[in-house]
């Protein structure tokens, strides 16, 4: 079953998605947004949980967007494509603020507008890039939208027409990834079950099975939406599908190398596929006993045993 607070989130990203779409027709407000990547790595770019763009390390990309969007984030580096275990940031009209959930980050965070700092902390830069900074919400912001009395962490920037202020948004502001413990990956709709490098030995040729979660290393990976590798979270080793995948071909992991087509995959929601075959992560028969090790079979948006929460 899925968990509430990733429903919690969804809903919350499509509410988001609804806001910004009214306003903007009610509006027709737009602004300049410069996102700019300063993570060692190539991120995604997820705008109220549609993808925007890759960006690689060091690139920046300008979007037109509404004044009232939210919310803007990545799934590097152990967030979701969800929005959940990422810090994010929010704007409505001249006002911009941070969020995160309880616990570890992704990524930092800086937004600056592209404005002098004005009277009584006005226009200042919104930044966070560590669990425990105090420029950002923890969960929800309390308020939506903010308004020009609301105390840090909102941040307020102009009293004329929103549209006039520019904003940069820059990921990894410190130019590094936050140490993080990666995300666990459930077979179909039951989280109390977790894909797991069995017995916790990272060697090649190590097994990939289900077991139950109990918040082992061994079921903690990295991976993000679209093409991707599988890593074990803390390692140098990825799940890799052997030079023929094929029906029936057994998961195990093996020394992560770069740009090896047997350890990259195309995530796409809840559909996990050896990229450039037609082959996917399956469950085999469903068979959800503990030791079970994982397999590639042909894909079939039909078959629950290829179904996948992240």
């Amino acid at each position: 079953m899925f968990s509430k607070y990733r429903v919690t989130t969804a809903l919350l990203l499509s509410l988001s998605t609804l806001s910004a779409r009214a306003q903007d027709q009610s509006t027709d407000l737009n602004r300049t947004y410069v996102v700019h990547n300063s993570c060692p790595g190539t991120i995604n770019l997820f705008l109220a949980a549609e993808l925007q763009g890759i960006l690689a390390s060091g690139a920046s990309l300008t979007k037109i967007a509404d004044v009232e969007s939210s919310l803007w984030f990545t799934d590097a580096n152990g967030g979701r494509f969800t929005g959940e275990g990422t810090m994010r940031t929010g704007f409505s009209d001249n006002s911009y603020w941070l969020v995160h959930d309880q616990g570890q980050i992704n990524t930092g965070l800086k937004v600056a507008p592209r404005a002098h700092p004005g009277p009584n902390g006005t226009c200042t830069v919104a930044e966070c890039d560590s669990a425990t900074c105090k420029d950002t919400f923890i969960g929800v912001t309390p308020i939506f939208p903010p308004n020009a009395t609301s105390p840090a962490p909102f941040h307020h920037c102009g009293t004329g027409e929103a549209a006039d202020i520019a904003f940069d948004i820059t990921f990894c502001p410190d130019g590094k990834f936050p140490k993080t413990t990666g995300i666990e990956i459930h077979p179909g709709n039951d989280d109390s079950k977790c894909l797991e490098v069995r017995g916790g030995k990272f060697a090649n040729g190590t097994p990939v099975v289900i077991d139950d979660c109990n918040n082992k290393k061994a079921q903690n990976w990295f991976l993000t939406q679209g093409s991707t590798t599988i890593r074990a979270a803390g390692t140098d080793f990825c799940i890799d599908a052997g030079l023929e995948p094929a029906n029936g071909t057994a998961l195990t992991i093996a020394r992560c190398v770069d740009h090896l087509s047997s350890q990259q995959w195309n995530f796409t929601v809840h559909s996990i596929a050896v990229q450039g075959q037609n082959q996917c992560l399956d469950v085999a028969d469903g068979d959800l006993t503990n030791g079970v090790q994982v397999e590639t079979i042909e894909c079939s948006s039909s078959d629950f045993n290829q179904f996948w929460d992240i």
